[in-house]
């Protein structure tokens, strides 16, 4: 059985936004780059179902981050290898 891709993955739950950080976060450091942290988990929330809850926002403020992660990785994808030479001296 094949995991689902991170950056197709509906996020649809907590359970599967940590899924997704931890197996984008897992793609970047196999490729070995650096990006920033994941949004936080909101704490705040009052259960009510109110209009712009902090889950909208961090479910927002992930699908962006994710976005980023995968520009990130596709340009280093395709990035060239640089040569480090070291001028001849004479």
């Amino acid at each position: 059985m094949t995991r689902p891709d991170p950056f197709l993955r509906p996020l649809r739950h907590v359970d599967d936004a940590n899924l997704v950080v931890a197996e984008v976060e897992a793609l970047l450091a196999q490729a070995g780059l650096s990006f920033r942290q994941a949004p936080p988990v909101p704490t705040t929330c009052c259960g009510r179902g109110c209009n712009g809850c902090v889950w909208e926002g961090f479910f927002f403020a992930l699908r962006y981050w994710r976005e980023q992660a995968a520009e990130l990785l596709a340009s280093a994808a395709v990035r060239p290898a640089v040569a480090h030479v070291r001028p001849e001296t004479e």
